[in-house]
């Protein structure tokens, strides 16, 4: 169970903070539900039943700074791989968005990264969908590390690059 004001990731909404747990009548069913309003986007608000385990397990709890700098030394050096088939990938892609993890968030990112600048020496462009994919999976991470390491969303590449650099020094 969450509690009110404890922040977690939720979905395609990001960093959210719980504002509330209410009770309250939708689509004609009663129940206590969280309101979790998104700290990147000031209009929204988000309903999620206590009691839907389906709901709630989207709900995450959002990492320490230590555990976002032991994820970046984590993936340093380890290989990101590119999915050739275009199905499996938009697959293997939707699976990761959904699950959330961090780590497989990050290497997807990188796989999409190293591919799309071996289109661009080719002059080609990456395909739509896996540009939609870097995006999402761009905007939660993004959003998680500036909040918890109270940086920009624009400065949080850098930082990954440069934690990255230190990291190779070692």
């Amino acid at each position: 169970m969450f509690s009110v004001n404890e922040y977690v990731i939720y979905g395609i909404y990001g960093v959210c903070k719980i504002t509330g747990i209410i009770e309250r009548e939708i689509c004609g069913r009663r129940g206590s539900f969280y309101v979790l309003k998104p700290v990147f986007e000031d209009k929204a608000t988000v309903y999620i039943p206590v009691s839907n385990a389906e709901l709630t397990s989207k709900m995450r709890r959002i990492l320490s700074s230590e555990e976002i700098y032991a994820l970046i030394r984590s993936i340093s050096d380890t290989q990101a791989v590119w999915i050739e088939n275009e199905q499996e990938r938009k697959k293997e892609y939707a699976r990761i968005l959904s699950g959330g993890d961090r780590r497989e968030l990050i290497l997807m990112i990188k796989a999409i990264y190293i591919h799309r600048g071996k289109l661009l020496e080719q002059k080609k462009k990456l395909h739509i969908c896996d540009e939609n994919f870097m995006k999402e999976a761009e905007k939660v991470l993004y959003e998680e590390f500036a909040h918890v390491l109270n940086i920009k969303r624009s400065q949080v590449v850098p930082f990954i690059a440069q934690q990255i650099e230190v990291e190779a020094k070692r």
